[in-house]
């Protein structure tokens, strides 16, 4: 990724500045990795028992398969349901009608402000009391993803929308364009592409997030990684390091696709309106 768009190439005096700060902090990290490793040997963390089960294909398939699996079952149905409820919220928060501006206004503002974890639990708990039964947790993990992420997005979406110079609108209106086909072919589209780097953030702190499932029971990655492999071989700080590896992965993975939709033109913004005659 190049960031030559945004800051000017250094002069000599910064260039020797950036080394010497390269340097100094890889002097830092080289310190606290050295730390890190020696406290684990007196602790007996880099003992071959507690590693070699990580390599072991029932392992694997036992615990972190399936976790993994969990994992992105309910990362994708909460990216795909987020994002609708981000699109549909957005577009109502950019309504110009009052009654349906402020209750959108208020809807995202609320799951905004609920931590996620508390989501998750109300959704689990509380569908007892309304209902007689507890819901699944799947269904409680990607209630809460859905709700909060999806109003953090529709507030990503709706900035972009506002970003876009006015005269795309008004342009769009000159041509006759009615105002649903102005939000749905006009800015929504250039909002997407320009707010793009913000919302695959957002995905990936959803896939992320989807570790809270734990306080509800649900089978994922985490869950799996601390109460399985961990409780069977006691080595929770390697299941620790193998899941976040994973995780690593996963959002680099995530972040590098974004990077090509974004560079193939993939995600297009509409044509501009034809001028009147």
């Amino acid at each position: 990724m190049s960031f030559a768009n945004l800051y000017e190439n250094p002069g000599p005096r910064g260039v020797r500045r950036n080394r010497v700060l390269t340097v100094a902090v890889g002097a830092v990290l080289l310190a606290v990795a050295a730390f890190v490793i020696v406290r684990f040997e007196e602790k007996d963390q880099w003992a071959a028992a507690k590693w070699t089960p990580l390599l072991r294909g029932d392992v694997w398939a036992t615990f972190i398969l399936p976790g993994l699996v969990g994992t992105l079952s309910a990362a994708v149905a909460g990216v795909v349901l987020a994002g609708l409820f981000g699109l549909v919220f957005a577009a109502a928060r950019l309504s110009e009608h009052r009654w349906i501006r402020v209750p959108a206004a208020v809807v995202v503002e609320f799951f905004r402000s609920v931590p996620l974890l508390l989501l998750i639990f109300f959704a689990f708990f509380g569908s007892y009391v309304l209902i007689g039964t507890n819901i699944s947790a799947f269904a409680a993990v990607v209630f809460g993803l859905t709700l909060y992420n999806g109003s953090v997005i529709a507030e990503i979406l709706r900035a972009g929308v506002l970003s876009l110079p006015k005269g795309q609108r008004e342009a769009a209106y000159a041509v006759g364009m009615r105002k649903n086909q102005v939000m749905r072919l006009v800015l929504l589209p250039q909002a997407l592409k320009a707010m793009l780097p913000a919302l695959v953030s957002q995905f990936i702190v959803l896939l992320k997030d989807s570790a809270l499932g734990l306080i509800v029971g649900y089978d994922e990655l985490v869950d799996r990684g601390l109460n399985g492999i961990a409780a069977n071989f006691s080595n929770v700080i390697p299941a620790a390091i193998l899941i976040a590896a994973i995780f690593i992965v996963i959002n680099l993975a995530l972040d590098r696709l974004a990077h090509r939709l974004a560079a193939s033109g993939t995600i297009r913004t509409a044509r501009k309106p034809a001028p009147v005659a």
